[in-house]
């Protein structure tokens, strides 16, 4: 109503007094002495986005809008499953750090959220209960438009993310989401008139070694438990799971009975794996087992690995650079690396919470700004400083992949890196 919207823009108002020097900083602040650093920069705290409704959850999710740079979407659950409750979902704006624009409740704790590419109003979400929904925020009831049941093939463990891809058949009016769930599965999802339909796009099954005899778990069926996927940017049937058990499987939508390849590295669960935003080949993945490692996926040993003396909960590639990724750690410390800068140590590395463990960490596509979340229900923002954003890709404008040459050039640039690496030579 009128009234409603006269009263958030009347809150912007006041938020934008009361916040005016954060604001600025956004906007202004660079730090002066990264001149006279070289291969050392800083990460500067700006809002912090909190609601009571939250204490005592686990921010498990986080996902920006596509269409409004300063809208993005928390999930609050909990990692512990002896300290399972109900979720909440909070859609908060950096032009209103005190109060979400929209919350949802769920039955279940949100382990996952991801916005539609195009329709961005739509909002798929994975619980801890193993079900699937898709919430448009536009509506003000709080109820899913769309929901799995076990008559409809809901996922029989945690869901730990979830995706939406565009299929390649254009004239398809249907739109599909995928998720991964502790159960083994990943699992197409399609919106239809009435309710959600499934298809199992993959088993993951167990990889034994050799020397095991027959009664292992690879021959008697068991699945491996699916933590992360990520689809990649360029050939969108090829995706990367990764599992509790440490392994990395390459699969494709086109092919459900096998692996394409299995990447082993590492020794525990593996909570993330993204492919590079500019370099078709190259993912990242970060484990439980305190690293971060990159691959080039046609080859099946790691190219570099990082040891961040903790659990790292998170990795995410820059947008803006090939060369720069940043990862959180169990310790409340965010790390920032420029391999182009620098092969083997972070440019960055800042303690951000006290007493908490940080658990996501997100890139903006268009602003210079990071989103981390802890398992105390906070999210904090943070400015880099400029030597942690080298790149010739206009920030701010453009968003980054359409600038071509550009493109081809952080290709490039990671790809020396990469044969280097493989000459074993870092």
């Amino acid at each position: 109503s009128w009234y409603v919207q006269a009263v958030k823009v009347m809150e912007r108002m006041v938020n934008q007094n009361s916040f005016s020097d954060i604001a600025d900083d956004f906007k202004y602040w660079e730090d002066a002495s990264d001149q006279f650093r070289e291969g050392e920069g800083t990460l500067l705290p700006l809002w912090k986005f909190y609601n009571e409704r939250a204490k005592r959850k686990h921010v498990t999710a986080i996902c920006w809008n596509p269409e409004y740079y300063d809208l993005f979407a928390v999930g609050y659950g909990s990692f512990d499953f002896m300290k399972q409750s109900t979720g909440l979902i909070c859609c908060y704006s950096l032009k209103n750090p005190s109060h979400p624009e929209y919350t949802f409740t769920t039955d279940s704790g949100v382990m996952a959220l991801d916005f539609h590419p195009q329709h961005s109003s739509l909002l798929a979400v994975g619980l801890y209960d193993g079900t699937v929904m898709v919430f448009d925020v536009r509506n003000k009831v709080n109820r899913p438009i769309f929901s799995s049941s076990v008559k409809t093939g809901k996922h029989t463990d945690p869901v730990w993310q979830v995706y939406w891809q565009e299929e390649a058949e254009e004239n398809t009016k249907e739109l599909n989401f995928y998720s991964v769930s502790s159960d083994g599965r990943v699992t197409l999802w399609t919106m239809s008139k009435s309710e959600l339909t499934y298809q199992n796009v993959m088993e993951l099954k167990l990889v034994g070694s050799s020397k095991d005899g027959p009664d292992d778990d690879a021959s008697l069926g068991s699945l491996a438990g699916g933590c992360s996927f990520d689809f990649n940017k360029k050939s969108n049937h090829l995706f990367v799971v990764g599992t509790e058990e440490g392994n990395i499987h390459k699969c494709s939508t086109a092919y459900n009975s096998q692996y394409l390849e299995t990447y082993k590295g590492h020794h525990m669960s593996v909570y993330t794996v993204q492919w590079n935003h500019q370099h078709p080949k190259v993912f990242l993945s970060a484990s439980a087992d305190w690293t971060v490692k990159l691959w080039e996926h046609t080859n099946p040993k790691h190219v570099m690995s990082f040891d961040l003396n903790n659990a790292v909960g998170d990795a995410a590639w820059a947008p803006f650079s090939s060369t720069v990724f940043a990862a959180v750690t169990s310790d409340g410390k965010v790390h920032v690396f420029d391999l182009h800068e620098n092969k083997h140590e972070p440019m960055c590395e800042q303690k951000i919470v006290k007493k908490a463990k940080l658990t996501k960490i997100i890139f903006n596509k268009r602003h210079p700004i990071v989103l981390v979340g802890d398992d105390r229900g906070c999210i904090t923002s943070l400015k880099l400083s400029p030597n942690l954003r080298k790149t010739k890709f206009p920030l701010g404008a453009k968003a980054p992949a359409s600038n071509d040459a550009i493109a081809a050039e952080e290709q490039e640039k990671l790809n020396k890196i990469m044969e280097v690496a493989l000459k074993g030579e870092v």
